[in-house]
């Protein structure tokens, strides 16, 4: 290859990303508004972000790409957890992670504060980021609980505690988060008809619970009972 060919090699690659970066770019901004809701920032949001802000929940949060690695990513946490469950672990959360090596600071947040907090979370759980970050899409989830059913040890109830995201607190063999009981041998301590109770509404058996209830269809309640009603049994 001739130095001339080389040059003229660099030049035309140069150019070309460069208008490509450009045109992409131009895209991005043309779709911002539908991307993110922006008929829908609200003044609670602006609050909600001040808030986040104020307190340094990057420090140790991702979200939407940016900030700490230490705590779970925060990008989809409305829907992934719940409004009721945010409140919660914002308000008290030395109780949350009693069991955990990993400790959420307690900040005293305000109830206004909380408030704007989950209409911030509320908003950013909406925005389009193409499926990111890929632990919440909702395609993993079903390619991965097909996968898992289709397996021969695997029982539907099984399949159901992972998609539902029982793991993220919760442990099984080891496996899991600890922010929640590890569940062993639940079988043994809880019968099928309280662990359905709790599946409900876990207030109702323990009002100290951080747990969010569940809405679930009555077959998948009972498919995750019976999984772990064998826990620690015979």
């Amino acid at each position: 290859m001739t130095t001339r060919m080389a040059k003229m090699i660099f030049y035309v690659g140069t150019l070309t990303s460069g208008i490509l970066f450009l045109a992409l770019t131009f895209d991005t901004h043309k779709q911002i508004s539908a991307l993110t809701n922006a008929d829908r920032l609200s003044d609670e949001v602006v609050a909600g972000k001040r808030v986040f802000e104020k307190y340094n929940c990057n420090d140790c949060h991702t979200i939407l790409g940016f900030g700490g690695y230490y705590s779970p990513d925060l990008t989809r946490v409305y829907s992934r957890r719940g409004e009721e469950y945010i409140r919660r672990i914002v308000a008290r959360p030395e109780v949350a992670f009693a069991n955990s090596f990993r400790k959420m600071p307690q900040q005293n947040l305000t109830e206004q504060e909380i408030d704007y907090l989950v209409e911030f979370f509320r908003w950013v759980n909406d925005i389009d980021t193409h499926d990111w970050p890929p632990q919440d899409s909702k395609k993993r989830i079903s390619s991965a609980t097909k996968r898992l059913l289709e397996g021969a040890t695997m029982s539907p109830g099984a399949a159901l505690f992972k998609e539902h995201n029982c793991f993220d607190c919760h442990q099984l063999g080891g496996i899991g988060g600890d922010s929640g009981p590890a569940l062993d041998e639940i079988g043994r301590i809880r019968d099928k008809e309280t662990i359905k109770r709790i599946i409900l509404n876990p207030q109702e058996v323990n009002p100290d619970a951080q747990m969010p209830a569940f809405d679930l269809p009555q077959d998948q309640i009972e498919q995750i009972a019976d999984f772990l009603s064998r826990q620690g049994g015979e």
